[in-house]
């Protein structure tokens, strides 16, 4: 019997729960320079303070560092990618040569719209 096509051997998926939906967002990464650890400190207060703001007006849903320092990751709000690299070129470790390299990528974040999950 000859193989059928690859979709015709799958069941079809369950549709997702109502209440969970993805959210389209952008991953930036930014890469630190490589002296990063050390010249990232006079401007780091600067920078969090930012950040914060930006997290309390929605703008980034998430944001962190690799514990190795040779990058970060931002999750942002943003109707397109230059927008959102803007978001990133704004930020004190860029105008100071902390952060390098920028690169974004659209990101379907998993949020959950009932009450429960809030």
């Amino acid at each position: 019997m000859p193989d059928r096509p690859p979709d015709q051997n799958r069941q079809a998926s369950p549709a997702p729960p109502p209440e969970i939906t993805t959210e389209p967002t952008w991953l930036i990464e930014a890469t630190y320079a490589p002296d990063a650890a050390e010249t990232r400190l006079p401007f780091r207060a600067r920078h969090l303070a930012r950040l914060g703001e930006l997290i309390d007006a929605g703008v980034i849903v998430e944001v962190g560092a690799f514990a190795d320092v040779s990058a970060s990751i931002l999750i942002v709000r943003a109707p397109d990618e230059a927008a959102a690299l803007e978001i990133a070129r704004g930020d004190i470790y860029m105008a100071n040569g902390i952060w390098v390299e920028l690169r974004a990528r659209p990101f379907g974040r998993v949020v959950r719209s009932d009450a429960a999950g809030s």
